[in-house]
């Protein structure tokens, strides 16, 4: 059986959930470390590692966001048909390139 975009739109969108959660541990370390003195602030901003994982995690909660977003609205009753859920994934994607592309130029 094949999955609708829609169905996939809506695995991805507890799989960032999930994965927010996660990555919330690993910026509260990033935080504590960045506290603890002048250099290890220094070298966390200058980090390729970290500013990596900071972009995937930033790329997460843009995704799961603008997908809530879409939930939100959907439970309005506003894009329930089939035509209506696949518009409105597909405009969430596109958003969520832009922003992530945004938030990479930002980051780096």
């Amino acid at each position: 059986m094949r999955l609708p975009i829609t169905a996939w739109a809506s695995i991805t969108h507890r799989a960032t959930g999930v994965f927010l959660f996660a990555g919330i541990g690993v910026l509260l370390w990033a935080l504590d470390a960045s506290l603890s003195s002048q250099a290890e602030f220094n070298s966390l901003g200058e980090s390729v590692l970290f500013k990596l994982v900071l972009w995937v995690v930033v790329s997460a909660l843009i995704y799961h966001s603008l997908a809530g977003i879409k939930h939100l609205i959907n439970d309005t009753g506003v894009g329930e048909t089939m035509a209506g859920g696949i518009l409105g994934v597909r405009i969430v994607l596109a958003l969520s390139l832009v922003f992530i592309v945004l938030a990479g130029a930002w980051i780096w």
